[in-house]
């Protein structure tokens, strides 16, 4: 196979068969710090693109001998929306997807362009790249060509808000002392409120990145968290399993899912059998409801 590749199960959408648009050389607008691929040269087109017929022959010959997944994701060695054929893919896809959800893994820069806004609108979910709201530490991070603006990003998303019926995501990597200040979180924060997306991932840097920054703890992504209340907010971490026990009673219960909901997984981890016995509780009466947004399901309040 040379554009498929897979399967890969994910924590946050479930078993994926990935595409590749541009599997032999980085192709991106983005030189971004934190980038688990090596440095490179941005540019703002892919090389040698694939037909979208050899993309879906290649999927319909892993179908037929294995079963469909979760997710069909349109990623690159790169940014993906640099594909000039990607509504002819996304529209090929969705004509022999099945079952499986139509993934995108975007760093938004494209986002400005209505026509690639009208493309994205086809798929099942959009997950977009926010890691900075003001211009020093969007170039600071991102480091993009010159000519893309976060300013006419942040526009573009709210306006693909209004015509996406999909579920869109949102992702805010954070580097340590980069993008990690306070009043930059807030007006990130206070961006998504505006935006609503339907779940906001936050996470930090994890595999070896491009350039020599660091990472910030599981305690600072869950500190910064807190600043994205009224959001579905999925914190990436690594799980712990000797964390200390919450004991909360029905009112703080309420209070806390009604400022952020949180996933399952994540109530598991924090809560003893009193609370979760109380959280099921509330669920039965109706005072909470379970809400799946890609592959995680949050606890909200009704």
């Amino acid at each position: 196979m040379r554009y498929i590749f897979g399967p890969v199960k994910s924590r946050r959408f479930g078993v994926s068969v990935g595409i590749d648009l541009s599997p032999k050389i980085k192709s991106c607008n983005f030189d971004c710090l934190y980038c688990e691929l090596e440095k490179g040269k941005k540019t703002d087109y892919i090389q040698n693109e694939p037909s979208p017929k050899e993309i879906i022959q290649e999927l319909k010959e892993f179908f037929s001998k294995n079963p469909y997944p979760d997710v069909i994701t349109i990623t690159a060695n790169g940014e993906p929306t640099l594909y000039t054929k990607l509504d002819t893919l996304i529209d090929l896809l969705n004509s022999i997807k099945k079952s499986s959800k139509t993934l995108i893994l975007s760093n938004a820069s494209t986002i400005p362009n209505p026509k690639i806004r009208k493309t994205l609108s086809k798929l099942d979910m959009v997950k977009l790249s926010v890691d900075a709201v003001s211009d020093t530490i969007f170039k600071k991070v991102d480091r993009p060509l010159k000519n893309i603006s976060i300013t006419q990003i942040i526009s573009g998303i709210k306006s693909f808000r209004k015509i996406f019926n999909g579920e869109l995501i949102i992702e805010v990597l954070i580097v340590k002392n980069i993008n990690d200040d306070i009043e930059e979180i807030k007006n990130i924060a206070q961006i998504l409120r505006e935006i609503k997306p339907d779940r906001v991932d936050i996470g930090t840097i994890d595999r070896p990145p491009a350039y020599n920054v660091d990472a910030v703890s599981s305690q600072k992504l869950e500190e910064l968290a807190e600043y994205f209340y009224g959001l579905n907010v999925f914190v990436i971490k690594r799980k712990q399993s000797n964390l200390k026990k919450f004991s909360l009673d029905e009112k703080d219960l309420l209070k806390t899912l009604k400022l952020r909901p949180l996933p399952k997984e994540d109530i598991l981890e924090l809560f003893d059998i009193g609370t979760i016995n109380k959280l099921k509780d509330l669920k039965k009466r109706g005072l909470l409801k379970e809400k799946k947004i890609g592959n995680i399901v949050f606890m909200c309040v009704n």
